[in-house]
């Protein structure tokens, strides 16, 4: 297959506009005949299923908790971006657009990019006509602060609940078309499977996580938002639950996976304690706005924070990029911090960290001021750590916490399954190499308010709809392999838990396809993943039965998938032999430490067509061109 991207002809500034307006249109009566499935109730999804429905299409809105507010965007902390430019300091629709692209170490698609940064502040009018109650000025204006990549303030923020509370406003939103009968909604379901029927995505098999029950759905087109893959690494900022099942079993069904080495690491999170840890608590990016990271200019300094005097700190981020100091991009700030703890100038019990001190904040503004802006995540902190971060300094160290890769999608959002289209972090398209701060909740809530609404649209519009009900062979074929894997999970009866093996898995991919990446490392690591695969189907042990909630069973499907996808990441990487955003090969680093990219030889998308478990995966590329911002080393210095 070659992948077309569909991007629009024109002026980058129009193509959009055009693009709507050439769109097939669905008469108003007509809608209603017509049923859409969406998977997943966060940002992305939550928006796109309340969208759809007030649209008058009939919506089936699926989760996997016990309520759509229960989404992982409900943990995002500091803001969503928008170019608005309310502190008149610059910024524009043009800035937003550069400062992503350039953000992202120019591996993404400008006509998206630019897209995504146009609808921006539609976004923000949307929210506040929702009630989403986002800081503001003494005067009334809405409140804007920075974040990394950029020397603008442009993101908009709610104290330090921001998904929180663009989730509750989707998610009155999808109340709403919930009550009116448009929108159906199914709690604790689960999607393992895509049905594909005369070559369209035309349903999905679920699993019913409180009975057991395998039961499908039919439709005349699927939306996926359900989020990223981290949990691959066992140990990230993710909740537990989410998982990668979804797009997983999606790419089987022949949906391309596009970049899947591109793996954010964030700089700021708590960091590991020991074995006991399931998951790793972010510290949001909007702390170093006001906090200054630095370590000790010895090596093996021990001692507390408070007896280093100042001309004994090295406040490296400020050293070694004045232009944007502590507001450098995650990648940068997350290479650097491993640096420094490399050298041995690391702090805490295990030299694995690094200090955020608020010390001249508080002194500059005062504390009233500091709780106002950072209160509850300074209460956070504190709960886990025991530390007062008014009085001493917090400790942070990077750790996984988002995918910029994602099953492959074209301008609309559509995969190269027609008909099922892939919506926020389940999706590769915005985001490149590396994601800005800030920017994912701008881009679940553009997916899902202001571009799937149209794009699906169009697909309905389009093409005619065969009648398919659950019935049909093909839905039938796809129970009767959803019922075999569950029966296969329960037979094993081994001796280990899926968390035993997941996190084994986990220190595979964080040792090898982690913050450094070598050839070396990367062969090993598909050396491993394979052993590790084959044990996990000799001794997993999955308690109870399948007719009944099991959540052993559930952990042990998703670890299932995440052995499988983790070979696509490790080779994935391992392909991509040049370093860019979150990929650092480290054979491909300028003489400073930075990562070096290779545009002659991988300007491009390396989408991944699934042959097979034990077949070696296609690779198709889909070539990227930079027309506006032109393709330079990144500097932020």
């Amino acid at each position: 297959m070659t992948l077309d991207a569909k991007i629009p002809v024109g002026l980058i500034q129009e193509k959009w506009d055009k693009h709507r307006f050439n769109m097939k249109l669905v008469n108003p009566a007509n809608k209603r005949k017509y049923t859409i499935i969406v998977v997943g109730t966060g940002l992305a999804g939550a928006s796109a299923a309340a969208s759809l429905g007030e649209l008058g299409y009939n919506v089936q809105n699926f989760c996997i908790q016990d309520s759509p507010r229960r989404a992982h965007s409900i943990a995002a902390q500091g803001g969503i971006n928008a170019a608005k430019n309310y502190p008149n300091d610059g910024d524009s629709v043009w800035r937003l657009f550069y400062d992503t692209v350039k953000g992202g170490d120019y591996r993404s698609r400008e006509a998206n990019v630019y897209r995504l940064a146009q609808v921006s502040n539609n976004i923000i009018d949307q929210c506040v006509a929702q009630g989403v109650p986002f800081a503001r000025e003494y005067g009334g204006l809405l409140s804007n602060r920075s974040f990394g990549g950029a020397q603008v303030s442009r993101t908009f923020y709610a104290r330090g609940q921001t998904g929180q509370q663009l989730l509750l406003g989707a998610y009155s939103s999808l109340s709403r078309q919930i009550k009116a009968k448009k929108v159906e909604m199914f709690t604790r379901y689960e999607m393992l499977d895509l049905v594909v029927i005369d070559g369209k995505a035309r349903g999905i098999v679920t699993r019913n996580l409180i009975t057991g029950k395998i039961e499908s759905f039919a439709a005349d087109a699927v939306l996926l938002a359900t989020g990223g893959y981290g949990n691959v690494y066992y140990l990230s900022t993710n909740a537990v639950n989410s998982n990668a099942t979804a797009v997983w079993r999606a790419h089987k069904r022949g949906a391309y996976f596009a970049n899947p080495c591109f793996v954010q690491i964030h700089p700021t999170c708590i960091p590991v304690t020991g074995d006991h840890q399931s998951k790793l608590t972010l510290m949001s990016e909007s702390l170093r706005n006001d906090g200054r990271v630095w370590v000790p200019k010895a090596k093996g300094d021990k001692r507390p924070a408070n007896e280093i005097p100042e001309e004994e700190r090295d406040y490296y981020l400020e050293r070694r990029y004045p232009a944007f100091g502590n507001l450098v991009p995650r990648d940068i700030a997350s290479r650097a911090a491993k640096q420094v703890c490399d050298e041995g100038r690391g702090v805490g019990k295990t030299g694995l960290a690094v200090y955020l001190d608020f010390a001249d904040a508080i002194k500059r503004l005062g504390r009233k001021a500091i709780e106002e802006k950072y209160g509850n995540l300074f209460e956070m902190y504190e709960r886990i750590t025991d530390e007062n971060p008014y009085n001493v300094p917090m400790r942070i160290f990077p750790a996984i916490h988002y995918t910029m890769g994602g099953l492959w999608v074209d301008y609309n959002l559509q995969s190269t399954v027609p008909g099922l289209f892939v919506l926020g972090e389940a999706n590769f398209s915005d985001h490149g190499a590396n994601r800005l701060g800030a920017s994912a909740l701008m881009q679940g809530l553009a997916d899902g308010y202001f571009v799937a609404p149209y794009t699906v649209g169009n697909y309905i519009g389009s093409n005619k709809f065969e009648p398919v009900t659950t019935d049909h062979p093909a839905f039938k074929a796809s129970e009767k392999e959803v019922d075999d894997l569950v029966k296969k999970l329960l037979a094993v009866n081994g001796t280990k838990t899926a968390h035993e093996l997941n996190r084994e898995l986990g220190l595979i991919m964080w040792e090898y396809v982690g913050m450094g990446r070598s050839e070396e490392g990367l062969k090993k690591a598909l050396e491993e993943i394979p052993k590790l695969r084959e044990e996990f189907w000799k001794s997993i042990k999955v308690a109870g039965t399948g007719e009944t909630l099991n959540q052993n069973l559930e952990e042990a499907g998703r670890l299932a998938d995440y052995l499988e996808l983790a070979e696509l990441i490790a080779r994935d990487a391992l392909n991509r032999r040049e370093s860019c955003g979150g990929h650092f090969r480290e054979e491909s680093q300028t003489p400073e430490g930075e990562a070096k990219r290779d545009d002659e030889n991988y300007s491009y998308v390396a989408a991944w067509e699934f042959k097979g478990t034990e077949e070696a995966p296609e690779l198709h590329k889909e070539s990227l061109t930079f027309e506006h911002v032109p393709l330079t080393q990144r500097s932020y210095k």
